[in-house]
């Protein structure tokens, strides 16, 4: 075994600097941060030679010149001094490790000049060798770094294209611009600007600067403070109906510092729960004010992992201010309701049936009754079935909505018996009457303690793989929570006992299809998707005629929902097709 030794500091530096420099936009993130931590106003960052010379200006504070050598040596730093300061750090940079890495792995100059001094200081790095010299330039630092990882050949072929490592450059400048709203910044690659934003500017101005107006369009504010806990969260979140084709769009900031945090994404995720479509995702920018003993951001050296003392209390109070976000935003085409809370009652919409033919059960209180009802006219089975739901679940708090309280809408007719037309204030407004009604039955089956379901005289025998029957079997206590009551005919046969009502015309094959599928794809998510299979298939279909009374009733029932943007799968339940555009197709001057 050969001898120990002590390793050099260049190669001590370079062994840093695989940890905290993983690629070129690495170095932009530290020297940013260094910038922002100096106060800086404005910070220009110019990129070239495929992405391995960086050049990063700010109007900061500077460096005091007896430090401007030291800042090049490891575990050097302004922003902590003893071991307590760990638990208090309130600047963005507080390791030490940055410019000794950066400078181990790259040629490095540094000129900066401070408020105190009429001269600045120039100082060259290269191998962890450092050379000082006196300046004259203006207030700030400008920090040019080339060739990176010219004197490591085998980091240097893990680098991806110019468009790629570029690519990460820009993210790393989008997030510390959105974090700092009140700085400057502006971003070139090869001479070409690519950002450029204002100084001063609130949240709201920087996203529709750096996204769009069409993003920007589609954002509802949030605010929330939990005083007790000295926890305070501000930013913007997109309406169900704007998505997104992956997580990139979803940032979240910690005292302003960029974060990936698994407990706050967790707690979007369900924010969003049965809002969006699979596959898609929202448009978030987050910024949480804690107390900096409260988390821990010394968990890596890149300082993009934060462990909290209460995950739980972050949890919750993500889905809260999400929450409140989504359901008190000022939708064009929500009725304005009184004293709402969740769900609203079905008690105001109970009409008679008597005139339609057809049969259809429906429990009474605690009778079976007989009621005619037409195939087509699903809607009136459901006032019916409301009563029942109301008498049963007397102790469940939900919302009266008095009829002087709801929006009454212009019913114009139905599109191929599948879309409701509207007329509205905005325009022409088109409803899928099939996910709006899925919507306000979802809300319905979700806020009652159990499902109210239906004695069957007679089942049909379904025939099941004995895996499936097995499964059924497995979780009939589940099953029986939401209404199915099912027996274990044979090997591969079952039959039910129960069903829910609303579901008494749904062919029960299909339904047990349906239970072994919704169990089948995601365990952990099981009860949430029978609920939602359930209202789809009790749902008015695409394909049924509705009277323009019907309608309306839908529209009333749809309107006061809680999340009228979505069905539960995430499609968008409506489109508003403006007054102007139609007046526009016309060469009119309407406005």
């Amino acid at each position: 075994m050969k001898r120990i030794h002590q390793l050099s500091v260049n190669l001590i530096n370079q062994i840093a600097a695989g940890e905290v420099i993983e690629r070129p936009y690495s170095v932009v993130k530290e020297l940013i941060e260094n910038s922002i931590d100096a106060g800086s106003t404005k910070i220009d960052i110019s990129i070239s030679n495929e992405c391995r010379n960086i050049r990063i200006a700010d109007n900061g504070s500077g460096i005091h010149p007896d430090d401007v050598v030291l800042t090049f040596t490891k575990h050097a730093t302004s922003k902590i001094e003893k071991e307590d300061d760990l638990w208090n750090i309130v600047t963005l940079g507080f390791r030490g490790e940055a410019l000794a890495s950066i400078s181990s792995i790259a040629k490095v100059t540094c000129i900066s000049k401070t408020a105190d001094f009429d001269y600045g200081v120039r100082v060259t790095a290269e191998n962890s060798e450092i050379k000082q010299s006196k300046i004259g330039c203006s207030l700030g630092t400008i920090m040019d770094v080339e060739n990176i990882f010219y004197n490591q050949p085998a980091r240097l072929k893990f680098l991806k294209s110019d468009k790629t490592e570029f690519s990460y450059i820009q993210e790393v400048v989008v997030q510390a611009a959105l974090s700092r709203p009140d700085i400057a910044f502006s971003l070139s690659h090869n001479g070409s600007s690519v950002l450029k934003t204002n100084t001063g500017e609130d949240l709201f101005m920087r996203i529709k600067e750096i996204s769009g107006e069409n993003t920007s369009n589609s954002l509802q504010p949030t605010e929330k403070t939990d005083r007790e806990n000295n926890i305070k969260v501000t930013g913007y979140v997109s309406s169900p109906q704007y998505t997104r084709s992956s997580k990139k769009d979803i940032r979240i900031f910690v005292n302003s510092r960029p974060v990936k945090c698994p407990v706050i994404l967790k707690a979007i995720d369900m924010a969003y729960k049965n809002l969006l479509p699979i596959g898609k995702y929202p448009y978030v920018v987050l910024n949480f004010e804690i107390s900096p003993s409260d988390a821990d951001v010394n968990a890596h050296p890149t300082k993009k992992e934060i462990r909290w003392q209460k995950p739980n209390l972050i949890f919750n109070f993500t889905i809260s201010a999400i929450d409140k976000a989504l359901t008190s935003a000022d939708y064009s085409a929500k009725s304005s309701l009184s004293n709402t809370q969740e769900i609203l009652s079905f008690s105001n919409f109970q009409k008679n049936a008597e005139e339609y033919n057809d049969t259809y059960f429906i429990k009474n209180h605690n009778n079976f009754v007989n009621k005619p009802v037409s195939p087509i006219n699903y809607a009136e089975s459901f006032r019916q079935i409301s009563s029942s739901f109301s008498s049963n679940f007397e102790n469940k708090k939900l919302v009266e909505i008095e009829e002087n309280n709801i929006q009454t809408d212009i019913i114009i007719g139905q599109l191929k018996d599948t879309y409701i037309l509207i007329e509205t204030p905005m325009g022409l407004e088109i409803v899928d009457q099939h996910i709006a009604d899925e919507r306000f039955l979802y809300e319905k089956l979700l806020s009652q303690k159990e499902v109210i379901s239906q004695l069957l005289l007679i089942s049909d025998i379904i025939e099941l793989a004995p895996e499936e029957v097995e499964l059924l079997e497995n979780n009939r206590e589940k099953l029986l929570k939401f209404g199915f009551e099912i027996k274990k005919a044979e090997e591969n046969k079952i039959i039910f006992r129960r069903i829910p009502q609303i579901l008494s015309k749904v062919p029960q094959a299909e339904i047990a299809a349906e239970l072994v599928n919704n169990i089948n794809s995601n365990l952990d998510d099981a009860e949430n998707q029978i609920l939602i299979t359930t209202a789809c298939k009790a749902a008015i279909k695409a394909g049924d005629k509705l009277s323009i009374w019907q309608a309306e009733e839908l529209i009333k029932r749809w309107r006061a929902t809680k999340n009228p943007q979505v069905c539960p799968h995430g499609r968008p339940i409506s489109h508003i097709i403006p007054t102007k555009d139609i007046a526009k197709f016309f060469y009119r001057q309407d406005k």
